[in-house]
């Protein structure tokens, strides 16, 4: 019995420290919740107040709530227009800097997941002269910063850009160092979870008259499937909020990324906080709708990563 009750009073106190830790994680998503949705006298108040609820009699009246859309509506900027709906969303964020974000983050996730699957499926399955070698190069760039290469990114970006070479395009520069940024790690990673993925079932597939193509397809890439999308997953949120070589290798605005646009609030808007508030949940907003769909792929792939890789 104590032995029992010391294992109920452990579950205890490790759910109590989980708990903290989510609602200490979960404070700053929360408070930037209630600034967009807060006006501007509440915000500014002093001293500041939780919930913009209260009257001259009373510290909390549900009733006299001041909840305001202000801050969405000054970023989404909607303008009456013909159509089905009746208005259209004129604002830069919505019109130009998420397509821009989601065309970057999507194409970069697509070709790496092409790339690293094909470079992780050949490392695992294959032994070459170098592969040691190769390996450790990958994991060595890994470890080399962006902004490390940044001086370099830029200079090659004004070259090209200065040729006036007819394919070239700042949009697909940008792709290119995504990819080259991202795509070492996703290599490894990859290459764990075709490790994991017992060989036996390929040279069965042979057995029976399959092809090696036809076994990879077949057999080892619908194995592979949760891994691959979770590396889908890492490189596009990891698209999603960068910043820095958006901003600097983008010479145009209305290529620039969800970032710049936050950046661009950020200086239009330095005591205007619902604005703020309202551009970060917007770019945010997608990155939590895609987790929320393909959660339990991602932490099966990670928790298959983790013990058979």
């Amino acid at each position: 019995m104590g032995n029992l009750s010391s294992k109920k009073w452990t579950s205890i106190w490790v759910n109590g420290v989980i708990i903290l830790v989510v609602l200490f994680a979960m404070l700053p998503i929360a408070t930037t919740v209630l600034i967009s949705f807060k006006k501007q006298q509440d915000i500014t108040r002093k001293p500041p107040i939780i919930f913009p609820c209260d009257t001259p009699e009373k510290s909390f009246d549900l009733s006299a709530c001041r909840w305001a859309t202000e801050g969405y509506l000054r970023v989404l900027a909607p303008k009456p227009a013909g159509n089905i709906l009746g208005f259209e969303l004129t604002g830069n964020m919505l019109r130009i800097y998420l397509p821009n974000t989601l065309l970057y983050a999507v194409s970069t996730s697509l070709l790496v997941v092409l790339l690293a699957g094909m470079s992780g499926y050949a490392f695992s399955r294959y032994r070459f002269k170098g592969h040691g070698a190769l390996m450790a190069g990958i994991l060595v760039i890994t470890g080399v910063p962006l902004l490390t290469n940044l001086l370099a990114l830029y200079q090659m970006g004004v070259t090209l850009r200065k040729a006036h070479l007819p394919f070239y395009d700042d949009r697909l520069f940008i792709v290119f160092v995504y990819i080259g940024f991202f795509l070492p790690l996703s290599v490894w990673i990859a290459k764990g979870f075709f490790d994991a993925i017992p060989r036996e079932l390929e040279e069965a597939a042979l057995i029976d008259g399959c092809s090696p193509m036809g076994a990879l397809m077949r057999i080892t890439m619908p194995l592979a499937m949760p891994g691959m999308m979770a590396v889908f997953l890492l490189t596009f949120v990891n698209v999603w909020n960068e910043f820095i070589a958006g901003y600097l290798l983008i010479s145009k605005n209305e290529h620039k990324t969800a970032m710049f646009g936050l950046y661009d609030f950020l200086g239009q808007n330095i005591i205007n906080l619902q604005v703020i508030a309202a551009a970060c949940i917007l770019i945010a907003l997608p990155i939590v709708i895609l987790f929320l769909f393909t959660r339990r792929i991602f932490f099966k792939a990670m928790v298959e990563g983790a013990v058979k890789g």
